[in-house]
C-alpha cells in the first residue's frame, strides 16, 4: 500500500540529495553513520528510537550472548560504572551503550526517526551502456552523481519523501520485522486453536505486566530451542511461581549445544577457537599448499579432539543427556554458525523442579486444544495449552528482497540460498549499495565496526575493489569453508577463520 502511495506521489515535489543514506539504526546502522560522518549521511530509523533489534526484539531477561570486553566499540569503552557488573550486560546496558557511543560521537545528529523505508528505485547507467560494468570492475561507491532514489514514509505526518543518494548502505540485519511462521496443512493451523498464538517478536513489544499476565498461570508452549526461546522459558517460570503455577513445555525440532560460560573445564573459551594457533588448525578461504595439506590430513582429527573435549565438559556440567537435549552434531559445527548460546543460570533448575518441560518431535501442529507432536511409532499425541509462542527465527532475506528493485532482488541470493557479500559488505550485483550487519561473527560488534571502517575507507576510494569475477571466487571460496565445517552453512558465520578474515580486511584499509 505504501509503496504503491510511493510510485503515484507527486514526481514534481522537492527531492533531497546527498551522497550517503542509510537504512536503519541498530548498532550496524549507528556505527555506519559515524564511519561516514564526512559524507553528511542521511539515516533513516522507522521507530522512534536507536537500537534496532535490541529495541524491538529483546526481553525483559535479555542479555549479551559476548562477554563485556568482546562486545566493545575500539574507541568508546564500557562506561565505568558497568565494567565491574555481569559479564554479560543486560539488553538494556546494551542500549545505554549504544546511545552514549551515538551521543559522544555526534552521530543522532543524522538520523530521521519515524522514517519507514518503503521503495528503492536504481536510476544508475544500465549495465550495457556502463563501460566499467562491462569490463567487469564494479566501480566507484560515490560516483559523483545520485544513482538510488529511495521513498520514504513519514509515519508521524503520513507524508512521503523522495531522496536520492549515491550510496545506500542497507543495516536493517537478518532480526526482526518479519517473523517466520510455520506453515501447516488444513485444519491444523493456528486458526483451529482456540488459545492465543503469537511469535516472539510480538511478545517482546509487550511491557512487563501485559507479558506476565500473559504467562501467568497459563499452560504456555514455546516452539524453539535457540537464546530466545531459552529466555522466555526463564521468563515463564517467573510468571508461574507458587502452587497456582504451570510447567512450560519447549518444542525441540532441531537441539543446538548451549554453555553455561566461557570456561572449560577452568580454561578460557578463548583458547579453543580465537588464537591463531587454534585458527591454525581450521580451514581457511584462502590457505596455501601446506596448509591445506595439513589440514585434510591432520586437521580433522585434532578438530574433532577438542570438540569432544567441550563436548565432554557440557554434557558434565549440563543435565543434557538426562533430558535428552544433547545434539547429535558436534559441537564445532555450532560454534561455526554462531549458534552457541549462554544458559541462564536457573534453567536446569527449574526444570529439575517440573517448571520446565520438553518435547523433542519431528513435525507438530495445531489442534482446538492445544498442539499435537508426531511420535516415533507414527502415533500423535496431544498436549494442552493456553498460549503458544513461536520462537521460530525471522525472515531475513525476505526483508532484503522486500526493499530491493527488480532485478536487483532476484539477484540479492545465489544458487545456494545465500548472500554474497565480499568483505561481508559488498554484493558484487548490486552496484552503489552496501550490507553491514547481515553476515555473523563470535563478535558481531567488533566485525561491524570493522567493515564500517572498510566501508569508509573504500568511498573515499583509498583502496580498488577486486573484479567482480575475483570477488565473486573470494566470497565463493568463504561459503565452501562454511559448508565445509557445518551444516548449518547458510547462517554465514565467519567464526572458524575471523582472525584471517579480519586480517584481509585490515590490509585493505591500512595497507
Amino acid at each position: 500500500m505504501a509503496a504503491a502511495a510511493a510510485t503515484t506521489a507527486d514526481k514534481s515535489r522537492h527531492r533531497s540529495v546527498s551522497k550517503v543514506g542509510i537504512i536503519g539504526a541498530g548498532i550496524s546502522g549507528i556505527a555506519a553513520a559515524k564511519h561516514l560522518s564526512s559524507h553528511h549521511p542521511v539515516v533513516f530509523e522507522a521507530t522512534d528510537c536507536i537500537g534496532g533489534v535490541w529495541k524491538h526484539c529483546a526481553y525483559r531477561t535479555t542479555r549479551l550472548q559476548t562477554p563485556r570486553e568482546d562486545f566493545e566499540f575500539s574507541d568508546y569503552p564500557w562506561p565505568p560504572q558497568t565494567t565491574g557488573s555481569d559479564e554479560f550486560p543486560t539488553y538494556l546496558e546494551v542500549l545505554d551503550y549504544l546511545h552514549g557511543y551515538a551521543t559522544h560521537f555526534d552521530v543522532l545528529k543524522f538520523v530521521k526517526f519515524n522514517s519507514k523505508v518503503i521503495q528503492l528505485r536504481y536510476n544508475g547507467v544500465p549495465e550495457a551502456e556502463d563501460s566499467t560494468a562491462a569490463a567487469g570492475v564494479y566501480g566507484s561507491l560515490l560516483s559523483g552523481r545520485p544513482v538510488w532514489e529511495v521513498a520514504v514514509h513519514d509515519t508521524q505526518l503520513n507524508t512521503i519523501q523522495w531522496y536520492e543518494f549515491e550510496l545506500v548502505v542497507i543495516c536493517v540485519g537478518r532480526y526482526g520485522d518479519i517473523p517466520n511462521i510455520p506453515k501447516f496443512p488444513h485444519n491444523k493451523g493456528q486458526e483451529v486453536f482456540k488459545g492465543k498464538v503469537l511469535h516472539s517478536m510480538d511478545y517482546a513489544k509487550l511491557d512487563h505486566d501485559d507479558a506476565r499476565a500473559l504467562l501467568h498461570n497459563k499452560r504456555v508452549v514455546i516452539v524453539g530451542y535457540r537464546k530466545s526461546a531459552i529466555d522466555l522459558a526463564v521468563e515463564c517460570v517467573e510468571a508461574n511461581q507458587g502452587p497456582e503455577g504451570k510447567a512450560c513445555t519447549m518444542v525441540i525440532r532441531s537441539l543446538h549445544w548451549t554453555v553455561p560460560s566461557y570456561r572449560i573445564w577452568g580454561l578460557p573459551f578463548f583458547l579453543f577457537y580465537s588464537t591463531r594457533f587454534s585458527q591454525f588448525l581450521q580451514q581457511t578461504p584462502n590457505q596455501g599448499l601446506l596448509k591445506s595439506i595439513f589440514c585434510s590430513l591432520f586437521s580433522p582429527m585434532i578438530r574433532k579432539v577438542i570438540s569432544k573435549f567441550i563436548e565432554s565438559y557440557l554434557t558434565w556440567k549440563l543435565p543434557l543427556e538426562k533430558y535428552g537435549l544433547k545434539p547429535e552434531h558436534s559441537f564445532e559445527e555450532d560454534y561455526a554458525s554462531c549458534q552457541m548460546a549462554i544458559m541462564p543460570n536457573s534453567f536446569f533448575e527449574e526444570a529439575d523442579k517440573g517448571k520446565i518441560a520438553f518435547k523433542k518431535t519431528r513435525k507438530w501442529w495445531f489442534w482446538s486444544g492445544g498442539v499435537e507432536f508426531d511420535e516415533e511409532d507414527d502415533n500423535s499425541t496431544k498436549l494442552e495449552a493456553d498460549v503458544v509462542i513461536l520462537n521460530t527465527g525471522f525472515q531475513g532475506k525476505l526483508k532484503l528482497r522486500s526493499l530491493l528493485p527488480h532485478p536487483f532482488n532476484t539477484l540479492l541470493v545465489d544458487s545456494s540460498d545465500i548472500i554474497p557479500l565480499y568483505r561481508g559488505v559488498i554484493h558484487p550485483l548490486i552496484p552503489n549499495m552496501a550490507f553491514v550487519g547481515y553476515l555473523e561473527s563470535v563478535s558481531n560488534l567488533r566485525t561491524g565496526e570493522l567493515r564500517c571502517k572498510w566501508l569508509a575507507k573504500l568511498a573515499d576510494d583509498g583502496f580498488k575493489l577486486p573484479t567482480v569475477h575475483k570477488m565473486l571466487q573470494q566470497i565463493s571460496n568463504e561459503i565452501q569453508v562454511m559448508k565445509d565445517t557445518t551444516r548449518f552453512y547458510k547462517r554465514q558465520c565467519v567464526s572458524t577463520f575471523s582472525i584471517s578474515y579480519t586480517d584481509e580486511i585490515s590490509q585493505d584499509i591500512y595497507g
